[in-house]
């Protein structure tokens, strides 16, 4: 297996595995073994998203199937999907899913928008799903 494919499998491997802790691009890079530039444009050009965003559409993908399928509360899921306030995950909440948490948990059925990018052949597979 190639350096830049290994290093990519133990990128998306450590965010999955850190996605309710504080993820910065450091930490992320001195798992690749490159420098946080070299990872951030190596990440972009492979997946088409910034590890940044891909981490905030994680956590919010993660938070909505806990909305359907928990009994936590709002505040509780936006604190783990690290968000420091209700209202700020409401925010970003609503300008993926184009409704509000409460209005999600209510209908009652989970729909990812961004499915965990995994590694197969020479590519990246998975992506930003679509609306029911």
């Amino acid at each position: 297996m190639d350096s830049r494919k290994e290093s990519m499998r133990k990128i998306l491997s450590y965010i999955e595995a850190h996605l309710e802790e504080s993820v910065d691009l450091e930490q992320v890079a001195r798992v690749a073994g490159y420098s946080k530039y070299h990872v951030n444009r190596m990440f972009a050009a492979q997946t088409g998203c910034t590890i940044h965003k891909y981490i905030q559409m994680r956590r919010l993908t993660r938070a909505a199937e806990k909305l359907v399928q928990t009994d936590k509360t709002i505040v509780e899921i936006s604190g783990e999907a690290g968000y420091s306030t209700q209202q700020a995950f409401t925010a970003a909440f609503r300008s993926v899913y184009l409704c509000s948490p409460g209005a999600y948990r209510r209908r009652g059925y989970f729909v990812p928008k961004q499915s965990r990018f995994t590694l197969r052949g020479y590519g990246i597979c998975g992506g930003y799903g679509r609306a029911a």
